[in-house]
């Protein structure tokens, strides 16, 4: 039994996993400590991953050699790419996940990592030294050393569960909270508040009346989360179904109230604003008569159903007398009712980008401890935190993700920029440049960096590099390809599209929306021959790739343009060069927003709230620009 390492990671969440993986496949040391090891990234609400946004954090996590995408392909019992009715800077995957194969995937990567090592114990507290963490102790009473922490602990520090006027103690249903850190903390100087998140009650199947619920299949072609071709979905696929509330269940729910901890004063701090309660929907949209709900399906063969959409924290008469009033729901019987639980996080200015605090050296924080929700965003920090908690330990350069690179750079920039008010979820509304970070090319984005500091694999690179080449190859020939006009004008007819007056490239046939190379293959020998010759595992993901890449070139020229400017402004570093509290010229809230938050660049200045464009020119001035 070991005592010493190089990092230490506390909770073995998605956050905690993807840190442990990360910091242990670079080399270092590392201790995954967590309360219950059966429980190993548990998906504590909802068994999907993904989503708007979120579905391309997972495939940047997956580029950046991550494991969360390849546990979801490799569990997932339903999948769809969302929003394919609009430009592909907005598809985003999302899985259903078989809940215990999520967990029992993970617990197997953790336990056959080279350099990472398990502890089932509850962390009480850090040990530090001239301002700097190294190491915990914990509820057995024994001290583990480590050049570096890091902290996912989610809902868990003073986790507190309700339903209706019901107080349970835990991080989640049946699991202890944690106590000690969050007091340590505050002693150590940390800003911290209280958050709220809830989840819905669980269904048994055999209880169902599917007959009168919609039917929602998943997709069936080649998209997957990961890159690697190897992983593919190898459970059998189920749907989910669509159901609603209706004015007797909104009038139940109603009645409720009074007992709703989120409305008699009981629950105090923030809850999400873009995954409210039942109760919260039927109170801010009073004038809407129903509310769809999602039936999904827990596992390959679990009878036990998710009803996405009724989260709650009302009392249990009240949560099945309301569901009894859903015609396919009128005979259901339930495993456990939803439950809101509040739990403490700390302000995320006071990170680094890093994601180290400015308080103490070397601890880390990532996921829910910071304000956030949502598996993805946490498991996204997760890895960055145990990548520079690996940096730290070896004396090595940051790794930090730019907003023009990453989802995951632009949730980050967010966080120790902005702050946060609400439980912090991503959108792709979130991120100025999202025609540059698209779903379909993070590998082409990210691998490379991954490559270059040790994360992802010489075979993962090798992978992308001749992907990469087969893509421009395709996209070549379709430069060069003349098409004869005699031979295309009857598809163009029978589609009711423009003919042809002359010969064309196939790139310019390509740039028409109603064509594709799939469809021009089956007219086009020669082109037929040239996807018929790319790599048969990745055949489709290339040729859409490729695709992408023509119809929406001009798009993403402008917005690599317009990215490129404001980079000139991330390069301008302002750390330490000025004491903001004297430059009298700036407004009073730029002065103490600016000391506060303490950017590294004029850029990340302009995003803080409240500094102004007048206040940014002042600053540029001082520099001599």
């Amino acid at each position: 039994m070991r005592f010493d390492y190089d990092v230490i990671v506390i909770g073995a969440g998605h956050a905690g996993c993807e840190a442990a993986c990360a910091a242990a496949n670079l080399g270092s040391s590392t201790l995954l400590i967590t309360i219950d090891m059966n429980k190993i990234a548990q998906m504590s609400c909802n068994p999907a991953v993904g989503g708007i946004a979120k579905g391309q954090i997972v495939r940047e996590i997956d580029a950046l050699g991550g494991q969360m995408g390849i546990v979801t392909d490799k569990t997932a019992i339903q999948f769809r790419m969302l929003n394919r009715s609009k430009g592909p800077a907005m598809w985003s995957p999302r899985a259903q996940s078989d809940r215990m194969k999520f967990m029992a995937e993970w617990r197997h990567i953790i336990e056959n990592t080279p350099n990472l090592y398990m502890w089932q114990d509850s962390v009480t507290g850090f040990i530090v030294a001239n301002g700097s963490v190294v190491g915990v102790t914990t509820a057995m009473h024994v001290a583990f050393k480590a050049k570096a922490v890091v902290l996912t602990a989610g809902t868990f520090l003073n986790g507190l569960m309700h339903i209706g006027h019901v107080m349970l103690p835990g991080g989640r249903v049946s699991e202890p909270a944690a106590h000690g850190i969050t007091e340590q903390l505050v002693e150590l100087g940390f800003a911290t508040n209280r958050m709220k998140t809830g989840t819905p009650v669980r269904l048994d199947g055999r209880t169902i009346n599917f007959d009168l619920a919609q039917i929602q299949e998943g997709d069936t072609d080649f998209h997957h989360f990961s890159f690697l071709p190897t992983v593919h979905r190898r459970l059998k696929q189920r749907p989910c179904w669509i159901v609603s509330t209706n004015p007797e269940v909104h009038e139940i729910l109603r009645k409720g109230l009074p007992d709703s901890p989120l409305f008699n004063g009981e629950i105090k701090s923030i809850g999400p604003r873009y995954c409210p309660s039942i109760e919260t929907k039927i109170v801010t949209f009073a004038d809407k008569d129903e509310h769809q709900l999602f039936i999904e399906p827990e596992g390959e063969t679990s009878q036990e159903f998710y009803l996405n959409g009724f989260s709650s924290s009302l009392p249990l008469n009240v949560q099945f007398a309301a569901l009894q009033k859903i015609p396919a729901l009128a005979n259901v019987q339930i495993y456990r009712p939803g439950y809101a639980i509040e739990y403490d996080y700390f302000d995320p200015t006071q990170l680094r980008h890093t994601l180290e605090t400015k308080l103490i050296h070397n601890l880390f924080f990532a996921g829910q401890v910071n304000g956030t929700t949502g598996y993805e965003e946490a498991a996204g920090q997760g890895l960055i935190a145990g990548i520079n908690a690996h940096q730290n330990a070896i004396g090595g350069e940051p790794f930090v993700l730019a907003r023009d690179e990453a989802y995951i750079g632009v949730l980050i920039d967010d966080l120790v920029t902005k702050g946060v008010d609400e439980p912090y979820r991503m959108f792709t509304s979130r991120a100025e440049y999202r025609i540059l970070l698209r779903q379909d090319d993070a590998d082409m984005r990210l691998t490379e960096r991954s490559y270059n500091l040790g994360l992802a694999s010489k075979h993962r690179y090798s992978l992308m590099l001749a992907k990469k080449e087969q893509r421009d190859s395709l996209i070549a020939f379709s430069e060069s390809f003349l098409v004869k006009a005699d031979l295309i004008n009857p598809a163009l007819e029978n589609l009711s599209l423009q003919p042809l007056k002359q010969g064309t490239r196939l790139h310019d046939l390509i740039l028409r929306p109603q064509l594709n190379f799939n469809l021009l293959s089956k007219l086009i020998m020669p082109l037929a021959d040239e996807i018929f010759n790319l790599d048969s595992d990745r055949r489709e993901e290339i040729v859409e790739a490729a695709e992408i890449l023509i119809k929406y070139k001009g798009y993403i020229s402008r917005e690599r343009l317009i990215a490129d400017k404001i980079n000139r402004l991330e390069n301008l570093s302002i750390k330490g060069k000025f004491n903001y509290s004297e430059i009298l010229s700036l407004s009073t809230e730029a002065r103490q927003k600016l000391s506060h938050i303490d950017p590294d660049t004029i850029a990340q200045a302009s995003r803080i709230p409240g500094i102004s464009p007048s206040d940014i020119n002042i600053l540029l001035l001082l520099l001599g620009r």
